[in-house]
Protein backbone atom coordinates (compact mmCIF):
# COMPACT_ATOMS: atom_id res chain seq x y z
CA UNK A 1 0.00 0.00 0.00
CA UNK A 2 1.11 3.56 -0.65
CA UNK A 3 0.30 6.27 1.83
CA UNK A 4 1.10 9.93 2.34
CA UNK A 5 -0.09 12.81 4.44
CA UNK A 6 -2.70 13.67 1.81
CA UNK A 7 -3.80 10.16 0.79
CA UNK A 8 -2.72 7.45 -1.63
CA UNK A 9 0.03 8.31 -4.06
CA UNK A 10 1.73 6.27 -6.78
CA UNK A 11 4.58 4.06 -5.69
CA UNK A 12 8.00 5.62 -6.13
CA UNK A 13 10.33 3.33 -8.09
CA UNK A 14 13.37 2.42 -6.05
CA UNK A 15 15.70 1.79 -8.94
CA UNK A 16 15.86 2.07 -12.71
CA UNK A 17 17.13 -0.47 -15.19
CA UNK A 18 20.38 1.08 -16.28
CA UNK A 19 21.52 0.01 -19.74
CA UNK A 20 24.21 -2.65 -19.30
CA UNK A 21 24.47 -4.02 -22.85
CA UNK A 22 26.73 -1.24 -24.10
CA UNK A 23 28.99 -1.72 -21.10
CA UNK A 24 29.16 -5.46 -21.69
CA UNK A 25 30.06 -4.96 -25.36
CA UNK A 26 32.80 -2.49 -24.46
CA UNK A 27 34.14 -4.92 -21.88
CA UNK A 28 34.13 -7.75 -24.43
CA UNK A 29 35.95 -5.59 -27.00
CA UNK A 30 38.49 -4.59 -24.36
CA UNK A 31 39.10 -8.21 -23.38
CA UNK A 32 39.48 -9.24 -27.04
CA UNK A 33 41.95 -6.44 -27.76
CA UNK A 34 43.91 -7.34 -24.64
CA UNK A 35 44.04 -10.98 -25.77
CA UNK A 36 45.44 -10.02 -29.18
CA UNK A 37 48.10 -7.86 -27.50
CA UNK A 38 48.92 -10.56 -24.94
CA UNK A 39 47.64 -13.87 -26.39
CA UNK A 40 49.31 -16.03 -23.73
CA UNK A 41 48.69 -13.73 -20.77
CA UNK A 42 45.94 -15.92 -19.33
CA UNK A 43 47.81 -19.21 -19.83
CA UNK A 44 49.01 -21.07 -16.78
CA UNK A 45 52.72 -21.64 -16.22
CA UNK A 46 52.15 -25.36 -16.82
CA UNK A 47 50.52 -24.69 -20.20
CA UNK A 48 53.25 -22.27 -21.23
CA UNK A 49 56.04 -24.73 -20.38
CA UNK A 50 54.37 -27.64 -22.19
CA UNK A 51 53.56 -25.50 -25.23
CA UNK A 52 57.13 -24.16 -25.31
CA UNK A 53 58.64 -27.68 -25.22
CA UNK A 54 56.27 -28.98 -27.90
CA UNK A 55 56.89 -25.92 -30.09
CA UNK A 56 60.66 -26.29 -29.67
CA UNK A 57 60.51 -29.97 -30.70
CA UNK A 58 58.34 -29.05 -33.69
CA UNK A 59 60.68 -26.26 -34.81
CA UNK A 60 63.74 -28.49 -34.44
CA UNK A 61 61.99 -31.31 -36.31
CA UNK A 62 61.01 -28.99 -39.16
CA UNK A 63 64.52 -27.53 -39.34
CA UNK A 64 66.16 -30.98 -39.35
CA UNK A 65 63.63 -32.18 -41.91
CA UNK A 66 64.29 -29.26 -44.24
CA UNK A 67 68.05 -29.73 -44.05
CA UNK A 68 67.74 -33.50 -44.56
CA UNK A 69 65.38 -33.12 -47.53
CA UNK A 70 67.62 -30.52 -49.18
CA UNK A 71 70.77 -32.60 -48.67
CA UNK A 72 69.10 -35.79 -49.91
CA UNK A 73 67.65 -34.01 -52.94
CA UNK A 74 71.05 -32.56 -53.79
CA UNK A 75 72.69 -35.97 -53.40
CA UNK A 76 70.14 -37.69 -55.62
CA UNK A 77 70.45 -34.99 -58.29
CA UNK A 78 74.23 -35.40 -58.25
CA UNK A 79 73.83 -39.15 -58.80
CA UNK A 80 71.46 -38.54 -61.70
CA UNK A 81 73.96 -36.04 -63.14
CA UNK A 82 76.74 -38.64 -62.93
CA UNK A 83 74.56 -41.18 -64.74
CA UNK A 84 73.56 -38.58 -67.28
CA UNK A 85 77.17 -37.60 -67.93
CA UNK A 86 78.16 -41.24 -68.46
CA UNK A 87 75.19 -41.82 -70.77
CA UNK A 88 75.98 -38.67 -72.75
CA UNK A 89 79.62 -39.67 -73.25
CA UNK A 90 78.71 -43.15 -74.40
CA UNK A 91 75.97 -41.84 -76.68
CA UNK A 92 78.35 -39.24 -78.11
CA UNK A 93 80.96 -41.95 -78.77
CA UNK A 94 78.44 -44.14 -80.57
CA UNK A 95 77.12 -41.20 -82.58
CA UNK A 96 80.67 -40.25 -83.72
CA UNK A 97 81.35 -43.85 -84.75
CA UNK A 98 78.16 -43.89 -86.80
CA UNK A 99 79.15 -40.61 -88.42
CA UNK A 100 82.59 -41.93 -89.38
CA UNK A 101 81.00 -44.98 -90.98
CA UNK A 102 78.58 -42.79 -92.84
CA UNK A 103 75.59 -44.27 -91.14
CA UNK A 104 72.69 -42.31 -89.59
CA UNK A 105 72.63 -42.01 -85.83
CA UNK A 106 70.09 -44.40 -84.27
CA UNK A 107 68.68 -43.04 -81.07
CA UNK A 108 67.28 -46.39 -80.06
CA UNK A 109 70.72 -47.94 -80.50
CA UNK A 110 72.27 -45.20 -78.37
CA UNK A 111 69.82 -45.76 -75.53
CA UNK A 112 70.05 -49.54 -75.79
CA UNK A 113 73.85 -49.50 -76.09
CA UNK A 114 74.31 -47.34 -73.02
CA UNK A 115 72.04 -49.64 -71.01
CA UNK A 116 69.83 -46.89 -69.64
CA UNK A 117 66.73 -47.80 -67.61
CA UNK A 118 63.14 -47.28 -68.66
CA UNK A 119 62.09 -43.66 -68.86
CA UNK A 120 65.29 -42.53 -70.63
CA UNK A 121 64.74 -40.31 -73.64
CA UNK A 122 66.99 -39.07 -76.46
CA UNK A 123 66.59 -36.48 -79.20
CA UNK A 124 68.54 -35.05 -82.14
CA UNK A 125 68.36 -31.29 -82.65
CA UNK A 126 69.16 -29.88 -86.09
CA UNK A 127 68.56 -26.36 -87.24
CA UNK A 128 66.53 -25.45 -84.20
CA UNK A 129 64.16 -28.34 -84.82
CA UNK A 130 63.78 -31.82 -83.32
CA UNK A 131 65.02 -34.11 -86.08
CA UNK A 132 64.06 -37.27 -84.19
CA UNK A 133 63.30 -38.39 -80.66
CA UNK A 134 63.08 -41.62 -78.73
CA UNK A 135 61.56 -42.60 -75.36
CA UNK A 136 62.42 -45.83 -73.56
CA UNK A 137 59.22 -47.06 -71.83
CA UNK A 138 59.36 -48.32 -68.28
CA UNK A 139 58.51 -51.87 -67.37
CA UNK A 140 55.18 -50.75 -65.91
CA UNK A 141 54.26 -48.94 -69.11
CA UNK A 142 55.18 -51.82 -71.44
CA UNK A 143 54.67 -51.39 -75.14
CA UNK A 144 57.10 -50.70 -77.93
CA UNK A 145 59.62 -47.93 -78.15
CA UNK A 146 58.11 -44.68 -79.23
CA UNK A 147 58.99 -41.19 -80.31
CA UNK A 148 58.07 -37.99 -78.56
CA UNK A 149 57.19 -35.05 -80.75
CA UNK A 150 54.57 -32.90 -79.00
CA UNK A 151 54.88 -29.13 -79.03
CA UNK A 152 56.01 -28.80 -75.41
CA UNK A 153 58.76 -31.36 -75.95
CA UNK A 154 59.98 -29.62 -79.12
CA UNK A 155 60.03 -26.21 -77.45
CA UNK A 156 61.94 -27.52 -74.45
CA UNK A 157 64.52 -29.49 -76.41
CA UNK A 158 65.36 -26.63 -78.79
CA UNK A 159 65.90 -24.17 -75.93
CA UNK A 160 68.51 -26.22 -74.02
CA UNK A 161 72.05 -24.89 -73.58
CA UNK A 162 74.45 -26.66 -75.98
CA UNK A 163 77.41 -27.04 -73.62
CA UNK A 164 76.65 -30.40 -71.98
CA UNK A 165 75.59 -28.91 -68.66
CA UNK A 166 72.81 -30.93 -66.98
CA UNK A 167 69.63 -28.95 -66.37
CA UNK A 168 66.23 -29.81 -64.91
CA UNK A 169 63.26 -29.37 -67.22
CA UNK A 170 59.55 -30.09 -66.92
CA UNK A 171 58.44 -31.89 -70.07
CA UNK A 172 54.82 -31.89 -69.01
CA UNK A 173 52.24 -34.49 -69.92
CA UNK A 174 53.11 -37.98 -68.70
CA UNK A 175 56.86 -37.36 -68.71
CA UNK A 176 57.20 -34.97 -65.79
CA UNK A 177 60.56 -33.54 -64.72
CA UNK A 178 63.81 -34.68 -66.34
CA UNK A 179 67.50 -34.05 -66.02
CA UNK A 180 68.84 -33.46 -69.53
CA UNK A 181 72.17 -32.59 -71.19
CA UNK A 182 72.96 -31.60 -74.79
CA UNK A 183 76.19 -32.57 -76.64
CA UNK A 184 77.44 -31.30 -80.09
CA UNK A 185 77.81 -33.86 -82.91
CA UNK A 186 80.32 -33.53 -85.79
CA UNK A 187 77.58 -33.08 -88.40
CA UNK A 188 76.22 -29.98 -86.64
CA UNK A 189 73.46 -31.77 -84.83
CA UNK A 190 73.02 -31.91 -81.07
CA UNK A 191 72.42 -35.09 -79.11
CA UNK A 192 70.13 -34.64 -76.09
CA UNK A 193 69.83 -37.38 -73.47
CA UNK A 194 67.55 -37.10 -70.43
CA UNK A 195 66.97 -39.18 -67.30
CA UNK A 196 63.72 -39.02 -65.26
CA UNK A 197 63.68 -37.40 -61.82
CA UNK A 198 60.54 -39.21 -60.68
CA UNK A 199 62.44 -41.68 -58.50
CA UNK A 200 64.56 -38.97 -56.90
CA UNK A 201 61.48 -36.83 -56.26
CA UNK A 202 59.54 -39.79 -54.84
CA UNK A 203 62.43 -40.57 -52.48
CA UNK A 204 62.63 -36.96 -51.38
CA UNK A 205 58.88 -36.69 -50.86
CA UNK A 206 58.84 -39.95 -48.91
CA UNK A 207 61.59 -38.64 -46.64
CA UNK A 208 59.75 -35.31 -46.18
CA UNK A 209 56.49 -37.06 -45.26
CA UNK A 210 58.33 -39.42 -42.91
CA UNK A 211 60.06 -36.54 -41.15
CA UNK A 212 56.77 -34.59 -40.95
CA UNK A 213 54.91 -37.41 -39.25
CA UNK A 214 57.91 -38.14 -37.05
CA UNK A 215 58.00 -34.48 -36.01
CA UNK A 216 54.28 -34.45 -35.23
CA UNK A 217 54.58 -37.68 -33.24
CA UNK A 218 57.64 -36.36 -31.39
CA UNK A 219 55.85 -33.07 -30.59
CA UNK A 220 52.78 -34.90 -29.25
CA UNK A 221 54.98 -37.25 -27.23
CA UNK A 222 56.97 -34.29 -25.91
CA UNK A 223 53.75 -32.45 -25.00
CA UNK A 224 52.35 -35.46 -23.15
CA UNK A 225 55.61 -36.26 -21.41
CA UNK A 226 56.23 -32.60 -20.67
CA UNK A 227 52.75 -32.22 -19.20
CA UNK A 228 53.38 -35.17 -16.88
CA UNK A 229 56.84 -33.97 -15.90
CA UNK A 230 55.74 -30.36 -15.39
CA UNK A 231 52.69 -31.44 -13.38
CA UNK A 232 54.86 -33.55 -11.10
CA UNK A 233 57.45 -30.79 -10.84
CA UNK A 234 54.89 -28.11 -10.05
CA UNK A 235 53.03 -30.03 -7.36
CA UNK A 236 54.94 -28.16 -4.63
CA UNK A 237 53.96 -24.87 -6.28
CA UNK A 238 50.32 -26.03 -6.37
CA UNK A 239 50.49 -26.73 -2.65
CA UNK A 240 51.96 -23.29 -2.00
CA UNK A 241 49.20 -21.73 -4.13
CA UNK A 242 46.61 -23.77 -2.19
CA UNK A 243 47.94 -22.39 1.09
CA UNK A 244 47.80 -18.85 -0.31
CA UNK A 245 44.22 -19.42 -1.50
CA UNK A 246 43.21 -20.67 1.94
CA UNK A 247 44.70 -17.58 3.56
CA UNK A 248 42.93 -15.32 1.05
CA UNK A 249 39.54 -16.69 2.18
CA UNK A 250 40.13 -15.90 5.85
CA UNK A 251 38.41 -12.79 7.30
CA UNK A 252 41.57 -10.87 8.15
CA UNK A 253 39.99 -7.43 8.27
CA UNK A 254 38.44 -7.67 11.71
CA UNK A 255 38.18 -9.78 14.81
CA UNK A 256 40.52 -12.42 16.16
CA UNK A 257 42.05 -14.50 13.37
CA UNK A 258 43.76 -17.84 13.98
CA UNK A 259 46.27 -17.77 11.13
CA UNK A 260 47.47 -21.37 11.41
CA UNK A 261 47.92 -22.02 7.69
CA UNK A 262 51.50 -22.83 6.70
CA UNK A 263 53.31 -24.40 3.75
CA UNK A 264 54.48 -27.94 4.51
CA UNK A 265 58.14 -28.45 5.40
CA UNK A 266 58.69 -30.58 2.28
CA UNK A 267 57.89 -27.52 0.15
CA UNK A 268 60.26 -25.12 1.95
CA UNK A 269 63.61 -26.52 0.82
CA UNK A 270 65.81 -23.45 0.23
CA UNK A 271 67.80 -25.34 -2.42
CA UNK A 272 64.85 -25.22 -4.86
CA UNK A 273 63.00 -22.28 -6.37
CA UNK A 274 59.60 -23.42 -5.09
CA UNK A 275 61.15 -24.15 -1.70
CA UNK A 276 62.41 -20.57 -1.45
CA UNK A 277 58.93 -19.31 -2.33
CA UNK A 278 57.35 -21.58 0.29
CA UNK A 279 59.88 -20.54 2.94
CA UNK A 280 59.35 -16.86 2.19
CA UNK A 281 55.58 -17.37 2.25
CA UNK A 282 55.77 -19.02 5.68
CA UNK A 283 57.90 -16.15 6.96
CA UNK A 284 55.39 -13.65 5.59
CA UNK A 285 52.51 -15.52 7.23
CA UNK A 286 54.38 -15.43 10.52
CA UNK A 287 54.76 -11.65 10.29
CA UNK A 288 51.11 -11.28 9.27
CA UNK A 289 50.00 -13.44 12.20
CA UNK A 290 52.05 -11.33 14.59
CA UNK A 291 50.62 -8.13 13.12
CA UNK A 292 47.07 -9.48 13.34
CA UNK A 293 47.60 -10.53 16.95
CA UNK A 294 48.96 -7.10 17.83
CA UNK A 295 46.07 -5.43 16.01
CA UNK A 296 43.51 -7.61 17.74
CA UNK A 297 45.08 -6.92 21.13
CA UNK A 298 45.05 -3.19 20.41
CA UNK A 299 41.45 -3.26 19.20
CA UNK A 300 40.44 -5.30 22.22
CA UNK A 301 41.97 -2.72 24.51
CA UNK A 302 40.25 0.10 22.64
CA UNK A 303 36.89 -1.67 22.77
CA UNK A 304 37.34 -2.40 26.44
CA UNK A 305 38.28 1.20 27.09
CA UNK A 306 35.25 2.50 25.18
CA UNK A 307 32.99 0.06 26.98
CA UNK A 308 34.41 0.94 30.41
CA UNK A 309 34.43 4.65 29.68
CA UNK A 310 30.85 4.52 28.44
CA UNK A 311 29.75 2.69 31.56
CA UNK A 312 31.61 5.12 33.78
CA UNK A 313 30.27 8.19 31.97
CA UNK A 314 26.64 7.14 32.20
CA UNK A 315 26.52 7.72 35.98
CA UNK A 316 27.98 11.28 36.09
CA UNK A 317 25.92 12.26 33.04
CA UNK A 318 22.78 11.02 34.73
CA UNK A 319 23.79 13.00 37.84
CA UNK A 320 24.35 16.17 35.79
CA UNK A 321 20.96 15.83 34.14
CA UNK A 322 19.31 15.07 37.48
CA UNK A 323 20.84 18.02 39.30
CA UNK A 324 20.06 20.34 36.38
CA UNK A 325 16.41 19.29 36.41
CA UNK A 326 16.31 19.51 40.23
CA UNK A 327 17.69 23.04 40.09
CA UNK A 328 15.10 24.13 37.54
CA UNK A 329 12.27 22.66 39.61
CA UNK A 330 13.35 24.19 42.93
CA UNK A 331 11.18 26.95 44.33
CA UNK A 332 14.07 29.39 44.34
CA UNK A 333 14.05 32.36 42.01
CA UNK A 334 16.72 31.79 39.34
CA UNK A 335 17.98 34.62 37.17
CA UNK A 336 17.16 34.16 33.47
CA UNK A 337 20.82 33.82 32.41
CA UNK A 338 21.46 31.13 35.03
CA UNK A 339 18.27 29.30 33.98
CA UNK A 340 19.43 29.42 30.35
CA UNK A 341 22.84 28.05 31.33
CA UNK A 342 21.26 25.21 33.29
CA UNK A 343 19.07 24.37 30.29
CA UNK A 344 22.10 24.27 28.05
CA UNK A 345 23.91 22.03 30.54
CA UNK A 346 20.95 19.67 30.59
CA UNK A 347 20.65 19.52 26.78
CA UNK A 348 24.36 18.93 26.30
CA UNK A 349 24.29 16.23 28.95
CA UNK A 350 21.42 14.61 27.06
CA UNK A 351 23.36 14.76 23.78
CA UNK A 352 26.48 13.37 25.44
CA UNK A 353 24.40 10.56 26.96
CA UNK A 354 23.17 9.64 23.47
CA UNK A 355 26.74 9.60 22.20
CA UNK A 356 27.85 7.40 25.11
CA UNK A 357 24.99 5.00 24.42
CA UNK A 358 25.98 4.85 20.73
CA UNK A 359 29.62 4.16 21.59
CA UNK A 360 28.57 1.49 24.08
CA UNK A 361 26.37 -0.17 21.45
CA UNK A 362 29.19 -0.17 18.87
CA UNK A 363 31.59 -1.62 21.45
CA UNK A 364 29.15 -4.43 22.21
CA UNK A 365 28.63 -5.15 18.53
CA UNK A 366 32.39 -5.18 17.95
CA UNK A 367 32.71 -7.76 20.70
CA UNK A 368 30.29 -9.96 18.78
CA UNK A 369 27.48 -9.89 21.31
CA UNK A 370 24.30 -11.44 19.97
CA UNK A 371 21.22 -9.28 19.53
CA UNK A 372 17.72 -10.44 20.33
CA UNK A 373 16.19 -12.85 17.83
CA UNK A 374 12.41 -12.56 17.73
CA UNK A 375 9.75 -12.15 15.03
CA UNK A 376 9.30 -8.52 14.04
CA UNK A 377 6.42 -7.20 11.93
CA UNK A 378 8.42 -4.94 9.67
CA UNK A 379 5.33 -3.40 8.08
CA UNK A 380 3.92 -2.06 11.35
CA UNK A 381 7.38 -0.94 12.46
CA UNK A 382 7.82 1.16 9.31
CA UNK A 383 4.32 2.63 9.61
CA UNK A 384 5.04 3.77 13.18
CA UNK A 385 8.41 5.17 12.18
CA UNK A 386 6.97 7.20 9.31
CA UNK A 387 4.34 8.66 11.66
CA UNK A 388 7.12 9.71 14.05
CA UNK A 389 9.15 11.18 11.19
CA UNK A 390 6.13 13.14 9.94
CA UNK A 391 5.63 14.59 13.40
CA UNK A 392 9.32 15.50 13.72
CA UNK A 393 9.60 17.02 10.22
CA UNK A 394 6.26 18.45 9.07
CA UNK A 395 8.06 20.62 6.52
CA UNK A 396 9.01 17.50 4.51
CA UNK A 397 6.80 15.33 2.31
CA UNK A 398 6.63 11.80 3.73
CA UNK A 399 5.48 8.85 1.60
CA UNK A 400 5.02 5.21 2.59
CA UNK A 401 5.15 2.34 0.10
CA UNK A 402 4.77 -1.08 1.79
CA UNK A 403 2.87 -4.27 0.83
CA UNK A 404 -0.66 -4.74 2.07
CA UNK A 405 0.20 -8.01 3.87
CA UNK A 406 2.53 -8.21 6.90
CA UNK A 407 6.23 -8.81 6.27
CA UNK A 408 8.08 -10.43 9.16
CA UNK A 409 11.78 -10.75 9.86
CA UNK A 410 13.66 -12.24 12.79
CA UNK A 411 15.72 -9.72 14.71
CA UNK A 412 15.99 -7.23 17.51
CA UNK A 413 12.96 -4.93 17.30
CA UNK A 414 14.60 -2.16 19.34
CA UNK A 415 17.73 -2.14 17.16
CA UNK A 416 15.78 -2.35 13.91
CA UNK A 417 13.70 0.59 15.13
CA UNK A 418 16.96 2.44 15.72
CA UNK A 419 18.26 1.56 12.23
CA UNK A 420 15.31 2.94 10.29
CA UNK A 421 14.84 5.86 12.69
CA UNK A 422 18.46 6.89 11.99
CA UNK A 423 17.93 6.66 8.22
CA UNK A 424 14.75 8.73 8.37
CA UNK A 425 16.42 11.25 10.66
CA UNK A 426 19.32 11.60 8.24
CA UNK A 427 16.89 12.17 5.37
CA UNK A 428 15.15 14.86 7.42
CA UNK A 429 18.10 16.79 8.86
CA UNK A 430 20.39 16.62 5.82
CA UNK A 431 17.85 17.82 3.24
CA UNK A 432 16.08 21.17 2.88
CA UNK A 433 12.42 21.77 3.68
CA UNK A 434 9.98 20.48 1.06
CA UNK A 435 12.10 17.42 0.23
CA UNK A 436 10.10 14.31 -0.56
CA UNK A 437 11.16 11.24 1.46
CA UNK A 438 9.77 7.81 0.55
CA UNK A 439 9.95 4.84 2.91
CA UNK A 440 9.40 1.68 0.85
CA UNK A 441 9.59 -2.06 1.32
CA UNK A 442 9.27 -5.16 -0.80
CA UNK A 443 9.91 -8.86 -0.18
CA UNK A 444 11.63 -11.14 -2.72
CA UNK A 445 14.17 -13.97 -2.86
CA UNK A 446 13.93 -14.60 0.88
CA UNK A 447 14.81 -11.03 1.83
CA UNK A 448 12.91 -7.92 2.84
CA UNK A 449 14.37 -4.82 1.17
CA UNK A 450 13.60 -1.54 2.89
CA UNK A 451 14.51 1.66 1.04
CA UNK A 452 14.68 5.25 2.23
CA UNK A 453 14.73 7.54 -0.81
CA UNK A 454 14.78 11.33 -0.98
CA UNK A 455 15.05 13.89 -3.76
CA UNK A 456 17.48 16.10 -1.87
CA UNK A 457 20.85 17.45 -3.01
CA UNK A 458 22.57 14.04 -2.76
CA UNK A 459 25.75 12.84 -1.08
CA UNK A 460 29.14 14.02 -2.38
CA UNK A 461 30.86 11.24 -4.37
CA UNK A 462 34.02 11.48 -2.29
CA UNK A 463 32.02 10.84 0.90
CA UNK A 464 30.11 7.76 -0.33
CA UNK A 465 32.97 5.22 0.06
CA UNK A 466 33.40 6.15 3.77
CA UNK A 467 29.77 6.92 4.52
CA UNK A 468 29.32 4.01 6.95
CA UNK A 469 32.56 4.60 8.81
CA UNK A 470 32.52 6.07 12.29
CA UNK A 471 32.54 9.86 12.65
CA UNK A 472 32.10 10.31 8.88
CA UNK A 473 30.41 13.66 8.12
CA UNK A 474 29.19 15.30 4.97
CA UNK A 475 29.98 18.82 3.79
CA UNK A 476 27.72 21.78 3.37
CA UNK A 477 25.94 20.25 0.37
CA UNK A 478 23.86 18.27 2.87
CA UNK A 479 23.21 20.98 5.44
CA UNK A 480 22.60 20.04 9.07
CA UNK A 481 19.97 21.76 11.15
CA UNK A 482 20.99 19.81 14.25
CA UNK A 483 24.22 18.45 15.67
CA UNK A 484 25.53 15.04 14.62
CA UNK A 485 28.02 12.65 16.19
CA UNK A 486 28.89 10.91 12.94
CA UNK A 487 27.95 7.53 14.46
CA UNK A 488 24.41 7.10 13.11
CA UNK A 489 25.23 5.30 9.85
CA UNK A 490 28.03 3.33 11.51
CA UNK A 491 25.47 2.00 14.00
CA UNK A 492 23.04 1.28 11.16
CA UNK A 493 25.62 -0.84 9.31
CA UNK A 494 26.81 -2.62 12.46
CA UNK A 495 23.25 -3.54 13.49
CA UNK A 496 22.27 -4.65 9.97
CA UNK A 497 25.40 -6.80 9.67
CA UNK A 498 24.70 -8.33 13.08
CA UNK A 499 21.19 -9.20 11.87
CA UNK A 500 22.61 -11.06 8.85
CA UNK A 501 21.62 -8.35 6.37
CA UNK A 502 23.32 -5.76 4.20
CA UNK A 503 23.02 -2.06 3.44
CA UNK A 504 23.95 -0.04 0.37
CA UNK A 505 23.56 3.51 -0.88
CA UNK A 506 23.12 5.09 -4.31
CA UNK A 507 23.23 8.86 -4.55
CA UNK A 508 23.29 11.55 -7.17
CA UNK A 509 22.00 15.12 -7.15
CA UNK A 510 18.21 14.91 -6.87
CA UNK A 511 18.05 11.30 -5.65
CA UNK A 512 19.53 9.36 -2.73
CA UNK A 513 18.47 5.80 -1.87
CA UNK A 514 19.53 3.76 1.16
CA UNK A 515 18.61 0.08 0.76
CA UNK A 516 18.59 -2.37 3.69
CA UNK A 517 18.21 -6.12 3.05
CA UNK A 518 17.12 -8.36 5.92
CA UNK A 519 16.41 -12.10 5.77
CA UNK A 520 12.70 -12.93 6.01
CA UNK A 521 11.30 -15.07 8.77
CA UNK A 522 10.92 -18.66 7.59
CA UNK A 523 7.37 -19.96 7.53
Amino acid sequence: MTQSASGPVPSVPMSTGAPRRAFDIRAAVTRTAHWFRHPFHSWTLRSKLVAAVAALIAVLGVAIGLVSVVLLHTYLIDRVDDQLHLASQRGLQLAVTSYVRGQPVGLQDIVTYTGQPGGTLAALIHGGQVASSYYQPTGAEGGAHKAVADSDFVTTMTSLPQNGTPVSVDLGGNLGEYRVASEDLPDGQHLVIGLPLAEAQATTEHLAITILFATIAASLFAAGSGLLIVRLSLRPLDRVAGAATTVSTLPLDRGEVALGVRVADEDTDPRTEVGRVGSAFNAMLGHVASALSAREASERKVRQFISDASHELRTPLASIRGYSELTRRSGEVIPPDVQHSIGRIESEATRMTAMVEDLLLLARLDEGRELDREPVDLSMLLIDLLSDAHAAGPDHQWLLDVPGEPVEVVGDRTRLHQVFANLLTNARVHTPAGTQVTLGMRAHDGFAEVTVADDGPGIPPELQPVLFERFARGDSSRSRNTGSTGLGLAIVKAVVDAQGGSISVESEPGRTVFAVRLPLREA
